[in-house]
Parts: structure tokens; C-alpha cells; sequence
């Protein structure tokens, strides 16, 4: 059976943000630099392009702007939150959501992603490192 792709494109806002300091702290961020991410993290602006299974994701902060691209099944190299290269392995994970684990190159906490796309069109993204979890809303501009 051919899988239905959710449409994920499109411009997206963030609405709401639960445990982001907790996570950079997961991550062993120091204090000052925490604070400039949640500052900067706080209005993030991300525009995704889709084809098919095939994405482009560009998040921009006022303080960075972070771009990937990657297929659904394949393994691709990006960055964890807090700036550590890493290997990453999206797979579907259900209709309408895509699970990455990643394999930090160095050493580090266990740290994954997901987006899901709901019914009422929003996106959520959860990150997590060790057992601290972010969750981010995001609705489409």
C-alpha cells in the first residue's frame, strides 16, 4: 500500500515552548550561553520545503540560523540543538511523524527528534537529550 505523505511545507510560527532550558541544561550548556539560546530560541522562525520524502528544513533565530536537508530512511550528518555534529536516521513513526534518533560523533547524552504533523495542523517538535524532553508548537503563518 502506497504510504500518504503528510504535507509538512510551509512557513511556521512557534506558539508555545515547554522545557528548553532544561534540555540545554540535558545538553551541559553553560549559564550565559543558555541564556542567549532561550532569548534567541524564543521566536524561531522555520521554513520547510517538501518533496515527497525528501526535506528541507531552515530554522532562523537572531542569533543563528540552522538548515538541513534529509530523506525519510536515510542517514544524513546535522547538528544537535546545542551545536555537536552528529549522525541522524529519520524514519516514520506512525501516519504523520518522523522519529530521528541521533549518534553524536563525540561524547554526549542520547539525543533524538521528532515532528508531527496533527489533525488541527499544527507541527510539534520534540527534542530530547537523556531523558529531558522539549516540546515545541509551531502553526503555520
Amino acid at each position: 500500500m502506497e504510504r500518504k505523505i503528510p504535507n509538512f511545507a510551509g512557513n511556521w510560527k512557534m506558539k508555545s515552548s515547554e522545557n528548553f532550558d532544561e534540555l540545554l541544561k540535558a545538553l551541559e550548556v553553560n549559564v550565559m550561553l543558555r541564556k542567549i539560546a532561550v532569548a534567541a530560541a524564543s521566536k524561531p522562525a522555520v521554513e520547510i520545503q517538501q518533496d515527497g520524502e525528501t526535506f528541507y528544513i531552515k530554522t532562523s533565530t537572531t542569533v543563528r540560523t540552522t538548515e538541513i536537508n534529509f530523506t525519510v530512511g536515510k542517514e544524513f550528518e546535522e547538528q544537535t540543538v546545542d551545536g555537536r555534529p552528529c549522525k541522524s536516521m529519520p524514519k516514520w513513526d506512525g501516519e504523520s511523524r518522523i522519529k530521528c534518533e541521533q549518534t553524536l560523533l563525540k561524547e554526549g547524552p542520547k539525543t533524538s527528534w521528532t515532528r508531527e504533523l496533527t489533525n488541527d495542523e499544527r507541527l510539534i517538535l520534540t527534542m530530547s537529550a537523556n531523558d529531558v524532553v522539549c516540546t515545541r508548537v509551531y502553526v503555520r503563518e
